[in-house]
């Protein structure tokens, strides 16, 4: 299929800069003190076109970046080029190649340990972090393979991320109908368009059966996602294909054996939370936002809001920007 053109954001600069991948794509817009915005799974830079502006307009030099794996960034063939340790460089060489010593890093979903990882291995890089949907946990406990492989539920269902690590499974569902599966995923996972409680839960997969399977299939897509923004989106993995954005499940094993040495640890840099109240994100990982003392002992404040699914900066994002904006200017210069 052919290349679409990015729906665009007004007064931004696209730049590739050199990384430990390659090359990085990134969306910059304002000049100030930096703010790097990191994306999750399945998206993009354009996951923050509601903040650029935002942040551009409040004085901060704003910039989005292509995860390696994603868009116009580099996409590595080997496996092991997508875990932790190369990501977090990834975005130290950001830092760097745009004539930066530091930065505030906020990332979503992936992003968000992404980010918090980042702050934790270069401290001399990140000085505050912002975590966005995912909390941040500690590295610990078991291979974090075996945690999945016993989450499944009734009748033996499957954890969605045991089935996205095992290679070509996620991608022979996905890649026929890009745009009609990312559709899915997207109002799967937000509060307007999410399964009714009750219905089978689309974190999971059934025996013999895939995850699309549990998306909604009505075709409605989300209040905050226009037939334009899925173009764009589906376009990005219509031409990069999958591999590299599933790279990242498949290193989790890695992630836990490379981090060995920070069992446990805490991040220290002055930190932010928000969360979807609807967001499994949120309400799994409770007692993760419950350790934030111990974890995130340098945490200015944490904040969940009602109603709202995954997509929080997307599906809230007026209300997204006054909690950055808020806790940016309460950073120390």
């Amino acid at each position: 299929m052919a290349h679409r053109a990015p729906v665009p954001v007004p007064a931004a600069t696209h730049r590739l800069v050199p990384s430990p991948a390659g090359r990085i794509h990134l969306v910059e817009q304002g000049s100030g003190p930096l703010v790097l915005l990191v994306h999750g799974f399945p998206e993009s830079w354009y996951s923050w076109r509601h903040q650029l502006p935002a942040l551009a307009a409040a004085g901060y030099r704003a910039v989005a970046v292509d995860v390696r794996g994603y868009g116009r960034s580099s996409r590595p063939a080997a496996p092991e080029a997508y875990r932790m340790l190369e990501l977090v460089e990834d975005n130290a060489a950001v830092v760097h190649a745009l004539g930066e010593r530091t930065a505030v890093i906020v990332g979503h979903d992936w992003g968000s340990t992404i980010a918090a990882d980042s702050a934790l291995l270069r401290p001399d890089v990140f000085r505050a972090v912002g975590l966005l949907s995912v909390p941040y946990t500690p590295r610990g406990g078991p291979r974090p393979s075996e945690i999945f492989a016993g989450m499944g539920g009734e009748g033996r269902d499957e954890f969605y991320v045991s089935y996205f690590q095992e290679p070509g499974r996620a991608e022979a569902e996905i890649e026929p109908d890009v745009r009609g599966w990312l559709a899915g995923f997207y109002a799967a996972l937000s509060a307007d368009t999410m399964p009714e409680p009750g219905t089978p839960d689309p974190h999971f997969v059934a025996p013999g059966g895939t995850l699309r399977d549990r998306l909604p299939a009505d075709g409605r897509l989300p209040g905050w996602l226009g037939e334009d923004e899925l173009d764009f989106y589906a376009g990005e993995f219509e031409r990069t294909g999958l591999i590299g954005a599933l790279a990242r499940y498949r290193n989790m094993d890695r992630d836990w054996e490379d981090l060995a040495d920070f069992d446990g640890a805490p991040v220290t840099q002055p930190s932010l939370f928000v969360g979807g109240a609807l967001d499994a994100s949120t309400t799994w990982l409770a007692d993760a936002i419950e350790a934030y003392p111990l974890t995130l002992p340098g945490l200015s404040a944490s904040h969940i809001l009602d109603g709202c699914g995954h997509w929080l900066q997307q599906e809230r994002p007026a209300e997204t920007n006054r909690l950055l904006l808020d806790w940016l200017a309460s950073l120390p210069a």
